[in-house]
This record gives structure tokens, C-alpha cells and sequence, in this order.
């Protein structure tokens, strides 16, 4: 990767394109396999399971006439079982239904009793769900629980020595500058906010609490590198720490950014400690069109393309079983399916533009070349909150999509039998309509952030 990487193009596109593949591959497989497996449990034939779209690149047929392929297109998948028109399941199929005898045609898709075909639908989606809380749980079964209670884990090495001398591990924290915390995530988003400013900091007890002055400056460590940045260009590396820009010292994480943003995009040299040695190297920041938080104004932005974590204080982690951490992966997926609500409601209100939500394959391949490069743990963390949320998309009453399939069934339990087929063809095209829409302007979003 270090000599693709020197080639111009070449190595940050591999660092791109090579994670998106991988987590698509696994995502679309768990999803169709779902289908595949309940489908056959419930007698139901597949011709065809794919993996990608559009011309076959491998493929074999397993002894029970089920053809498994590697197409060109890694953007998706699908089943086609038997006796369906096209991969979508919307349709039968009326000529591939005559030429099959009847032991063929019971095994077909659309004589499959309603349950059934509901159950083979319903399980692409659960399938996704069960891939995110199995990885969420095998993180806490070697990496332990984090306790979401407001309370010192650890300390890290860098963080600035007032902050280090001030708290200590065990610390119970119950509010800052008088505003109360209720948990972990709340006590990190309080001290970022300080940006290095002294800040109250109330410490509970047995004896009672008692509050001690702090001074909170997130180091500028690198956490991360996003593939295909100013940084990776440059020769920016994880664990690097940066001391100065253009000889000046800066004092943490906000200051680069402060500096980064009053650069305009000019050419800066960042004075970097990797170990032990002290580094020089330049670079030219990118600078991207973005929008303006407070105003929603039409802005440029330049960027490093660096990564920061909010890892200068640690929560308490405590050792889990094999029950304990199935609990935690069925949280944390839920904690997952609930956040991708939320954003869908702010839309909806109002309260959130959808540019600033939605993002479409270019911005999925963006974050999985992040994630590769920040570790093995963020990558596997990031295939489940991947799967959990694809889990949760396809349930969507949306013609085209498992939800709308659900939607058509349901209709079917109630009238007795199902729709015109007419109809059924009206809704599925209105569906595909929402959806390619939606896919289009995802796309031409992410385009407008490049």
C-alpha cells in the first residue's frame, strides 16, 4: 500500500474503494443470505443468489440448482428464487412458472403460502440487526463494556498535565461549570466544549461533593487519517502528535483547527513528534464547500483530513460474559436503529437540512477508508452500525424495498387475497422512483462536499 500510495491516484483511491467493497460485500451478503437461508427452510427454490449486479466475474451452481456469482457491480445484491420475474421478487415470472412441473412450481416464490413469503422477506432485515448486535458483542467480549455512568476510566498518557493533576481515575463526576451529567458522553461533550478554558468541575462522593477548577485541552494527536486528504498526502501517520505550524507551538486539538481554518487553504508546515523523533512536513490544506451550522450559509472549509477521537478520558470498562455482552450488542444496535430515527425525524420537522444528513456511496466509501485506517476495531465497529442501519432502511413501507414487500403482504392477510397485480406494479414503480431519487441526490450531496 506504501508504493501504490506514491503512484498519484492510485493509492488513495485503493485506500477508498478496496474498505467500501469489503463492507458492502459483507453487508449485502449477511442481508441476501438472510432471505437465502429462511426462503430454503421454508421450501422455497433461489436460482440465482449474487453478489453484486451486472456481469458475472465467478461463479458455481451447488447441487441444488441454486447459482452462486460474483458479479461487476459490487454495489448490492440479490435472490432471485424461483419462479420470479426479476430479482426483486415483485413479480412471477408466468412462463417459467408453465415450463415447471408441479413439484417445481410448489417450490416457487409466489405459491409459497403468505407466511412464508413473509418470513423469507422479513429475514434480509433481521439478518443485518443479528450481524450488528454478534459484532457489538464480540467487541465487549474482548475489549470489555464501557459503563456509560460519568465516571473516570482511565486517563491518557498526553492529555495536558492541569487536567491530569486535577482528576484522577475512580472520579465520579456529577457536573460541570453547574450543569449536570448524566452520563459519560455528556461529560466529554462538556470538557470539548471548554476549549481550554477553566471550567468547574463537581466531584461526588461518599463525603459529599466537593469542585476543583480544571483545565481541558484535547491534545492534537492523530487518530486517524482520512484517505485521500491533505494529511495522507503529506506523509501524516496515526499516533502522530502535533507541536507547531510554521514553527509556532499550538496548544491541542482546537487550536489546529482554528489555525487550519485561518489558513484560507495557504501551504503550512506541521512540526510532528512520532516517538521519538520530531518531524517537518508541509502540506496544503483542501478546502471544501460546506455549510455554515449557525446560518446555513454557503461556506469554504479547509482541511487536513485528520482524525480526533474523543479519547483523552476513558469511561470504565468492566469484563463481560457471554450473556452480558449479547445484552450490550442488542443495545448498542438498537442505540443505532434509534439515533438513524432521529435524524430521519429531524428531517422530516424541519430541524435538520437533508444535505446534511443523507449520504450516498461516495460518502459510505469516504468513512470506510477512514475507518480502515484508524484500526481493525473501528472498521469491524463500523460494518455494524453499517448493517443495523441497512437493516433498518429496508424495512421501510416503500414499494421496491423489504418493507414495502411486508406492506403488500399485509394488505393481502387482510382483503384475503392480494392486490391487482396492476396495482402492485403502480406501487413498485412509484417505490423505485423514491428510491433512485433519494440515491441521486445522496450522490450529487456527496459530490458537492468533495
Amino acid at each position: 500500500m506504501d508504493l501504490l500510495a506514491q503512484i498519484p491516484l492510485i493509492g488513495p483511491t485503493l485506500a477508498v474503494v478496496a474498505p467500501f467493497i469489503l463492507v458492502l460485500a459483507i453487508v449485502v451478503f449477511v442481508h441476501e443470505f438472510g432471505h437465502y437461508i429462511v426462503g430454503r427452510w421454508c421450501g422455497i427454490g433461489a436460482d440465482v443468489f449474487s453478489v453484486g449486479f451486472g456481469k458475472e466475474l465467478y461463479g458455481w451452481t451447488d447441487r441444488r440448482g441454486t447459482r452462486w456469482r460474483i458479479a461487476a457491480l459490487p454495489l448490492g445484491g440479490y435472490v432471485k428464487f424461483s419462479g420470479d420475474a426479476d430479482a426483486s421478487s415483485a413479480s412471477a415470472d408466468p412462463q417459467a412458472l408453465a415450463r415447471m412441473t408441479d413439484a417445481e412450481r410448489a417450490r416457487s416464490f409466489h405459491h409459497a403460502a403468505l407466511g412464508r413469503r413473509a418470513l423469507t422477506v422479513l429475514a434480509g432485515p433481521v439478518a443485518n440487526f443479528i450481524l450488528s448486535i454478534v459484532i457489538f458483542a464480540l467487541m465487549a467480549l474482548g475489549q470489555g463494556r464501557p459503563l456509560d455512568a460519568p465516571v473516570i476510566g482511565a486517563i491518557s498518557d498526553d492529555a495536558n498535565p492541569e487536567f491530569a493533576q486535577a482528576l484522577r481515575p475512580g472520579d465520579r463526576i456529577s457536573a460541570v461549570d453547574g450543569a449536570p451529567v448524566a452520563d459519560f458522553a455528556a461529560l466529554q461533550a462538556a470538557l470539548q466544549a471548554s476549549d481550554g478554558a477553566p471550567v468547574a468541575v463537581t466531584l461526588a462522593g461518599e463525603s459529599g461533593a466537593r469542585t476543583v477548577e480544571v483545565i481541558f485541552r484535547a491534545p492534537a494527536r492523530v487518530d486517524g487519517v482520512s484517505a485521500g486528504g491533505a494529511a495522507e498526502a503529506a506523509g501524516v501517520k496515526p499516533g502522530d502528535v502535533i507541536v507547531a505550524i510554521d514553527g509556532a507551538p499550538i496548544s491541542g486539538f482546537a487550536e489546529l483547527q482554528r489555525r487550519t481554518a485561518a489558513s484560507a487553504g495557504a501551504p503550512m508546515t506541521l512540526s510532528i513528534r512520532r516517538g521519538d523523533a520530531l518531524l517537518a512536513l508541509s502540506l496544503t490544506p483542501q478546502v471544501t464547500q460546506t455549510t455554515d451550522p449557525a446560518t446555513g450559509a454557503a461556506m469554504s472549509r479547509p482541511m487536513l483530513g485528520i482524525q480526533k477521537q474523543s479519547s483523552e478520558i476513558l469511561p470504565v470498562v468492566e469484563p463481560v460474559g457471554p450473556l452480558s455482552a449479547l445484552g450490550f450488542g442488542v443495545e448498542r444496535t438498537w442505540m443505532v436503529v434509534a439515533l438513524s430515527l432521529s435524524g430521519i425525524a429531524e428531517v422530516v420537522t424541519g430541524a435538520q437540512d437533508a444535505k446534511d444528513v443523507l449520504g450516498g456511496p461516495i460518502r459510505i466509501a469516504e468513512i470506510s477508508g477512514e475507518a480502515a485506517a484508524s484500526g481493525v476495531a473501528t472498521f469491524v465497529g463500523l460494518i455494524a452500525v453499517l448493517s443495523a442501519s441497512i437493516g433498518l432502511i429496508n424495512l421501510f413501507p416503500v414499494p421496491v424495498l423489504d418493507g414495502g414487500h411486508l406492506m403488500f403482504y399485509a394488505i393481502e392477510a387482510v382483503r384475503g387475497r392480494p392486490l391487482r397485480e396492476r396495482w402492485q406494479e403502480i406501487g413498485n414503480g412509484i417505490g423505485l422512483a423514491l428510491v433512485l431519487s433519494l440515491m441521486i441526490f445522496a450522490t450529487f450531496n456527496d459530490l458537492a462536499r468533495l
